[in-house]
C-alpha cells in the first residue's frame, strides 16, 4: 500500500515535466522567418528599374517620333542613341505627371498617415470605408474605359482616359478589399491575366501621352519659330531649294562664298548635317531643308528674334 502515493505521484509529474520540456524546445525557423528579404528587395528594385528604363525608353522614342515626325522627319533616320530617348523622355516629367504619382503611391498609407497627425478616428474611418466601397466598384472602372474606347473619335485628345480607367479598374480588382467580400476570389489565372491587362493598359497610356505631348510642343515651336537659332548659309555654288526656299544674295564673283541665304531657322544638327525650316514655315505645304557642311558650305548660326521687354 506505501508505493501506491509514489506511484501517484510519479504519474502526475511526469507529464508536467514533458509539457514544460515541450514549452521551452525553440520552434524551428520557417522559411518566411529565415530571409531572402536583402534578396528579395534587390530583385524588386532591379525589376522596377528595369520596366522603368524600358519603359523610358520607349516614351522617349514615341515622343521623339512625334515631335519630329511633325517636320516630316523619322527619328530613326535621323540616328538618335537610347540615351537621348531617354533623356527626352524626361519632357514627360512635368508637374502634374509627378503629383499624380506621388499622389498613388500615397493613398494606400493615407489612413495611418493621419492617424499619425491626429486626425480623428470616425474620420479616418470614414476614409478606409470610401477606400473600400471604391475598391468594390472596380469593374465600373473598367466598364467606363471600355465604353470610352467606343467613342474612341470623339474624346480626342483626352483619349489616354480610356486605357487609365481600365487599368485602374484592374488594379484596384487585386485590392484586399475587392476580394474580402467573402465569396470566393477568381481564379490565379483571372488574376495573372488582369495584371498584364493593366500594364498593357499603363504602356499604351504613356504612348498616348507621349505622343500627344511630342505634336503639341513641335506645334508650339513652329508657332515661335522666329525665336529659335537663325542660319545662314554661305554657299560657292548656287544651291537648289524647294520653293518657298531662302532668301538668296550674291555676293559676287570676287568672293570665295558667292551665295548667301538667309532666313532659316535651326530645327536640329546631327553628325554634320543641319536640319533647317524656313521663316513662315507650314507642316501642310513646306518642306524641311537638310544641308550638310562640307568644303563648299559654311554654316553660320546667330541668335534669333527675342520677345521685347516692356
Amino acid at each position: 500500500m506505501p508505493r501506491s502515493p509514489r506511484a501517484r505521484s510519479t504519474a502526475v509529474v511526469r507529464p508536467t515535466a514533458v509539457r514544460r520540456g515541450r514549452a521551452r524546445t525553440p520552434a524551428p525557423p520557417t522559411a518566411a522567418a529565415g530571409g531572402g528579404g536583402p534578396a528579395e528587395l534587390i530583385n524588386s528594385v532591379v525589376g522596377a528599374a528595369s520596366f522603368v528604363s524600358a519603359l523610358m525608353l520607349y516614351a522617349g522614342y514615341i515622343y521623339t517620333n512625334a515631335y519630329y515626325g511633325h517636320f516630316h522627319l523619322d527619328s530613326f533616320a535621323v540616328g538618335f542613341d537610347t540615351f537621348e530617348l531617354v533623356i527626352r523622355s524626361l519632357t514627360l516629367a512635368a508637374l502634374p505627371a509627378v503629383e499624380i504619382l506621388i499622389l498613388a503611391l500615397l493613398i494606400p498609407h493615407l489612413p495611418r498617415l493621419l492617424t499619425a497627425l491626429r486626425v480623428p478616428a470616425r474620420q479616418v474611418d470614414r476614409l478606409r470605408g470610401a477606400g473600400r466601397a471604391v475598391a468594390r466598384a472596380h469593374v465600373g472602372f473598367v466598364a467606363a474605359g471600355a465604353a470610352l474606347l467606343l467613342l474612341w473619335r470623339w474624346i480626342q485628345p483626352y483619349a489616354w482616359s480610356a486605357p487609365l480607367l481600365v487599368a485602374a479598374g484592374l488594379l484596384l480588382g487585386w485590392t484586399r478589399s475587392a476580394t474580402s467580400s467573402g465569396a470566393a476570389g477568381p481564379p490565379g489565372w483571372w488574376r495573372a491575366a488582369s495584371l498584364v491587362a493593366a500594364s498593357l493598359c499603363l504602356v499604351w497610356v504613356v504612348a498616348l501621352v507621349a505622343g500627344e505631348r511630342g505634336r503639341q510642343d513641335a506645334r508650339h515651336d513652329t508657332g515661335q519659330l522666329v525665336r529659335r537659332v537663325a542660319v545662314v548659309v554661305l554657299s560657292t555654288d548656287r544651291l537648289s531649294f524647294a520653293p518657298p526656299g531662302p532668301q538668296v544674295e550674291d555676293l559676287g564673283r570676287a568672293t570665295h562664298y558667292r551665295y548667301r541665304y538667309s532666313g532659316l531657322r535651326l530645327l536640329l544638327e546631327r553628325d554634320q548635317r543641319y536640319y533647317v525650316l524656313p521663316l513662315g514655315w507650314h507642316k501642310d505645304t513646306d518642306p524641311t531643308y537638310v544641308i550638310k557642311d562640307d568644303d563648299s558650305v559654311r554654316i553660320e548660326l546667330h541668335p534669333g528674334t527675342r520677345p521685347r521687354r516692356g
